[in-house]
């Protein structure tokens, strides 16, 4: 009985693990393209000291966009009757949404430092997080071979 239990951890265990490792990596990969995209902000007349803009703040972001899409993603492919199409209509409308704070942001200026550059660069990294994110849902949501 104990051998049983230890095989049923075990074959919950790889799943986590391996989905764990995919989204660990789609963090890495995606703060890497972001940490690019700041820099094209910047140089493109985003204030270098722009708080949104800096390694702090957009790798936290950017982490948290990851496993809360991973989160929303999973929560699709259990309940919905066709995951396949509702995840094609959801994830380019959630993606569109997100630009709204970054609308406003640019219209209220409600951070300091606040230029056109600075936003379309925040906006560029949610595409970005889009972009790595959902190729690594997929390859998550695989069974493994």
């Amino acid at each position: 009985m104990v051998i049983t239990t230890a095989r049923a951890d075990r074959s919950i265990a790889r799943p986590r693990l391996r989905t764990s490792l995919i989204l660990i990596a789609a963090v890495v990969v995606a703060v890497a393209a972001n940490a690019v995209v700041a820099r094209l902000a910047v140089a493109a007349g985003a204030p270098a000291t722009y708080g949104p803009l800096t390694f702090p703040a957009y790798t936290l972001f950017t982490a948290l966009g990851i496993v809360v899409g991973w989160i929303g993603w999973s929560l699709v492919r259990r309940r919905a009757r066709d995951p396949r199409r509702t995840l094609s209509m959801l994830v380019p409308v959630v993606t569109l949404a997100s630009f709204i704070p970054d609308l406003l942001l640019l219209l209220l200026r409600f951070i300091p430092g606040t230029t056109v550059s600075a936003v379309i660069g925040l906006m560029v990294m949610h595409v970005v997080v889009v972009a790595v994110a959902v190729p690594a849902y997929v390859w998550a949501s695989r069974e493994a071979s």
